[in-house]
Order: C-alpha cells, then structure tokens, then sequence
C-alpha cells in the first residue's frame, strides 16, 4: 500500500491585517506621510509584486523587529502603456491600461498588510491613519472573503 500525502489549502494560509486607503496621494508621498504618523520605516522594495509579465505592481516594505511584524503598503491600481496600432485619426497613439491588484474593490487606492492578527493594534492604526490630512478614510477589510487573496500573498 502506497501512503498518499497531500498539501491542503490551508498550509500556504498566511494570518494576516488588511487596511483599505482611500488617498490621491502618490505612493511615495502617502508612504512619507504614514512613516512620520505612524513612527514607521517603510521602504521601497527592491522588486515589484509581479502578476504577469506586463502587470506589476510596486510596494513599500517595513520589518518592524520590535513588534516582530512585517508591514507592507501596495497600491491596488497599476497603468500599463501599450502601443495600439489602428487605421483611424489617432493612428499609432499610445494608450493605458488599468490592472486592479484586488479587483472586487476598484475604488480601494492602497492596501496596508500587517502580517499579524491583533485586534486592539487595528483601532490605533486607523486612528492614526485617518489623522493624516491627505488620507480620505482608513478602514479594516475581511482578506477571507476575497477572491482575489492569492495576489496579497507575496
């Protein structure tokens, strides 16, 4: 008799906090803002998160070793710039497309993964996030129920 062993879902299962952003800041302006808020660190990674080979997304990393957490700020859009060939009035125009990192919330604008359950740490993050002039609203989102999970998984 030959043993099978399988590897169930729930073995790359990650814990983890999931923090929606509504900001029109860019990226690095929203991560200096949130770095003096929150007294963090959050640099810019080396490497985009990498869906495909036309989709990336960049991200901003922080390792606080203090509270042994690993904070991570992505935002949820990216533009594409592809050349489309046509035979009309905009011929050989240049033309953008957006790619959503969790598509069931278009109008999220950043994502802030805390990669550590902890209920009474929630409420003070938001507090402090929503203190920031430039941040529109701050709040948690249940990373369980989306479909696109796997792509916050990195």
């Amino acid at each position: 008799m030959v043993a099978v062993h399988k590897i169930t879902e729930d073995f790359y299962e990650d814990s983890f906090i999931l923090i929606a952003l509504h900001s029109s800041l860019p990226d690095y302006a929203l991560t200096y803002a949130i770095n003096s808020s929150l007294k963090a660190a959050f640099k810019r990674s080396k490497k985009d998160l990498d869906l495909s080979n036309i989709i990336s997304f960049p991200f901003f990393e922080w390792e606080d070793e203090i509270n042994d957490r690993y904070w991570t700020l992505i935002t949820n859009s990216s533009r594409n710039k592809e050349n489309v060939i046509t035979a009309d009035l905009f011929k050989d125009e240049v033309t953008f497309t957006r790619h959503y990192l969790v598509p069931e919330h278009k109008e999220i604008d950043y994502f802030l993964k805390i990669e550590e359950e902890d209920a009474h740490m929630v409420e003070d993050i938001l507090k402090a996030l929503t203190s920031i002039p430039k941040i529109i609203t701050a709040y948690k989102i249940d990373a369980e129920n989306l479909k696109s999970k796997n792509n916050l998984i990195f």
